[in-house]
């Protein structure tokens, strides 16, 4: 792939981030677009810009650009480095499209395109058993989860009689006893979680670092997996007040970023344990969402910037490292900083930013998440749960930079390494040092932060956010959390080793073999449910299909049965009667005659019974299609089952005499049958169609019979379709009696 080319893919983002800076500069948010989609059921194509949606819209192009350069680096010389950034071209744009999607179907088709594009993107070594199945793994969940959250904007949908989420927002403080409100609450919840790695759906992300490095940064750092987080933030002001909602997010958001902690420990993949770290920080964000108070809307934002603004390159750092040694086992590594300057620069400017270090906007956003738990007042367990979380931090910032660049590689490590060229060194180097210079002049962001702040915030108006920093309580807490992750970063591998063989022992109990025993289960009852419905008995599927239609009419029915107005009993004319008689007898017969031929013609008295009453009731062409369609068909049946009798081919028609399901369902509908006609025949009938087939069947279409004209005429399209369809089937036939005669003849000596 040429330089041009590359060129050209980054060229996207890139354009996508001075557009956004330019309408950022020159415009007041939020603003919206809306064009006409679907008038008929009150649709648009709408979207909406605010404060947060800006951020994730710098997020995606921002990172974006510095992404797109380093996978033409990282991919170089690769075979499918244009089907990988053709993809990653598609992602961002369905990223877009969901951040800004002011339309709950829009929200919802733009949030499967992702997880569909991501399945693409972390499958992308398909020739791997790996990759595969950590792109299916990941598939089924966020694509489970995101039935659920289609199921519940709809239900928010209708209770809050609207099909926009910004009307959703205005509306959901009204929607507090709305039973379709709860439920459709807990799915978009499920949904959410699933997105965003949330426990016990926290296990597929991990799975996802088989995905090259570039695809890891962009959607498993700064964009896809923040879309639940977004999602959940975004529907704050709606329901925030909720108790429930407060505690779902906060209860679940600091489970997930405390447990997501103890797994790091356990691991020895550079990449897994940024992606652990990358779900703590996850739960982190959902655990603010759930807070309330002026601050936590702003901690929100914060965090969000902050987390890519040093995840991304700690993303990249990791592939180079992996690129430049062939491993990126943290056993092996150590002493690269000589090898690998530029790259061991990038990751001590991004691990200060990680461990929230004066001087870095990573400090800044602990001091803005210090200040929203202060005005909260959180329990005990979580302020405990985050400070053991912050420990943590510290320590793997401390592994991804003083460990692998600063520390003597261990006896037996890797000591060959070589530096990337510039497009894999300048991306992680320019993203870290963005969040130092935020960190230095926070004053830059305050704006957009203030603008996050006030989307997240019901009401008019908003907080006023002031990144101007003290050093008391913010620099005190991140001093001890500090002092902790330096003891945690000393003792990492006692630590290792006690969470290894921990996890050793709860492996068969964790989410991961959970997924994996549903899974194969799922293979199981699908072959045991298989084996018993696809049986190839002919005569029990149309039993069962009948049976379907008896239970789902009859529930149907049944509620309204009791008002009808049933007709009164009249007297039969003789004829007519002796019609329904012989209906009633080839009918009686069919289920009492055994041998094949008999039963055919016994069956055959109900077609021509049928057409004695149609001729009996004024339809004469109905009859006579009925006459003819009958004979044709007995004598067709009839030719074909005298051959396969003297073929001694034919496998019984008839089931076992005593067969109580198929007399239920048989008894069933015909019962159900009768009613439904009784019913309509006492509903009042309605001429209109009638008269008017009858006024213009001779002056419009200069025929006297009004059926014909119906068919031919009026609804010619129709015959025209089903003549072209008896003409197909004829045609299709052609090339099968052509073989049977060409085998007669080869098989007659």
């Amino acid at each position: 792939m040429s330089l041009a080319e590359r060129a050209a893919f980054a060229l996207l983002p890139f354009s996508g981030l001075g557009l956004l800076v330019f309408l950022l500069l020159s415009r007041e948010l939020p603003f919206a677009l809306a064009l006409p989609w679907v008038p008929s059921l009150d649709l648009t194509l709408g979207f909406r810009i605010d404060g947060l949606s800006a951020l994730m819209l710098l997020l995606i192009t921002g990172v974006g650009s510095a992404v797109f350069v380093y996978a033409g680096g990282y991919l170089a010389g690769h075979r499918h480095q244009r089907r990988v950034l053709a993809l990653l071209s598609a992602f961002m744009l369905a990223m877009i499209g969901a951040v800004t999607a002011d339309q709950l179907v829009l929200v919802f088709v733009f949030w499967e395109l992702t997880s569909l594009l991501s399945y693409l993107l972390v499958g992308f070594d398909h020739e791997s058993a790996a990759s595969r199945g950590a792109a299916k793994q990941a598939m089924l969940v966020t694509g489970a989860g995101g039935l659920a959250l289609l199921a519940g904007l709809i239900l928010l949908g209708q209770a809050a009689e609207t099909s926009s989420l910004s009307g959703l927002v205005a509306r959901g403080a009204e929607l507090a006893d709305d039973t379709r409100a709860r439920i459709g609450v807990v799915l978009v919840m499920l949904g959410c979680f699933t997105k965003s790695a949330q426990f016990p759906f926290h296990f597929w992300l991990p799975g996802a670092m088989s995905a090259p490095t570039p695809v890891s940064a962009y959607l498993h750092s700064a964009t896809m997996v923040k879309l639940g987080v977004y999602l959940l933030a975004r529907l704050d002001p709606a329901f925030g007040e909720w108790p429930f909602w407060r505690m779902a997010l906060t209860g679940v958001g600091t489970l997930t970023s405390a447990w997501a902690m103890i797994l790091v420990l356990g691991e020895r993949d550079l990449k897994r344990i940024l992606a652990w770290s990358t779900v703590s920080a996850l739960g982190a964000m959902v655990m603010l969402v759930g807070l309330r108070g002026e601050g936590s809307a702003t901690a929100v934002g914060a965090f969000m910037l902050a987390h890519a603004l040093y995840k991304a390159p700690l993303f990249f750092v990791a592939g180079n490292v992996d690129h430049g040694t062939g491993t990126r086992d943290i056993s092996r590594l150590g002493g690269l900083r000589r090898a690998m300057p530029f790259t061991a620069t990038a990751a001590v400017l991004a691990a200060v930013g990680m461990a929230g270090l004066p001087l870095s906007f990573g400090y800044v956003a602990k001091a803005v998440v210090l200040n929203a738990k202060r005005e909260e007042e959180i329990l005990a367990i979580v302020s405990y749960g985050s400070l053991f979380v912050g420990a943590v931090s510290v320590a793997v910032a401390a592994v991804a930079s003083i460990r692998l660049f600063f520390r003597s590689a261990p006896e037996g490590g890797t000591v060959d390494a070589h530096e990337g060229g510039i497009s894999l060194v300048l991306p992680p180097i320019l993203v870290a040092t963005i969040g130092i210079v935020f960190g230095v002049r926070p004053w830059l962001i305050e704006g957009l932060l203030g603008q996050v702040a006030r989307s997240l915030t019901p009401g008019p108006g908003g907080p006023v956010v002031d990144l101007e920093l003290e050093l008391g309580q913010v620099f005190y807490s991140v001093a001890g959390t500090i002092a902790a992750g330096a003891v945690v970063f000393f003792v990492w591998e006692p630590l290792h080793r006690v969470v290894e063989r921990g996890g050793a022992l709860l492996r068969p109990y964790g989410a991961q073999a959970f997924y994996e025993r549903a899974l194969g289960d799922l293979v199981k009852s699908a072959a045991w449910l298989t084996r018993r419905v696809q049986h190839g008995r002919g005569s029990l599927y149309a039993a069962v299909l009948v049976f379907a239609i008896v239970l789902a009419l009859g529930l149907a029915f049944a509620p309204g049965a009791s008002s009808l107005a049933w007709p009164a009993p009249t007297s039969v004319e003789l004829p007519v009667l002796a019609a329904l008689t012989t209906i009633s007898a080839g009918a009686l017969l069919a289920c009492v005659l055994e041998t094949r031929l008999v039963l055919l013609l016994a069956s055959g008295l109900v077609g021509y019974g049928s057409a004695l009453l149609f001729l009996f009731t004024g339809a004469p062409d109905l009859a006579f299609t009925q006459f003819a369609v009958e004979t044709a068909f007995v004598i067709v049946v009839a030719t074909v089952l005298i051959e396969l009798e003297r073929r001694r081919r034919a496998r019984s028609l008839l089931e076992p005499r005593v067969r109580p399901f198929a007399a239920l369902v048989s008894l069933g509908f015909g019962g159900l049958l009768g009613a439904l006609l009784l019913a309509v025949s006492a509903l009042p009938f309605d001429d209109t169609l009638s008269r008017f087939y009858a006024a213009h069947s001779l002056p419009d279409a200069h025929g006297r019979n009004v059926v014909n004209v119906v068919i031919v005429d009026f609804r010619g399209l129709d015959t025209l379709g089903e003549s072209a369809v008896v003409v197909f089937s004829f045609l299709a036939a052609l090339p099968l009696v052509a073989a049977l005669k060409k085998r007669r003849k080869e098989a007659t000596p």
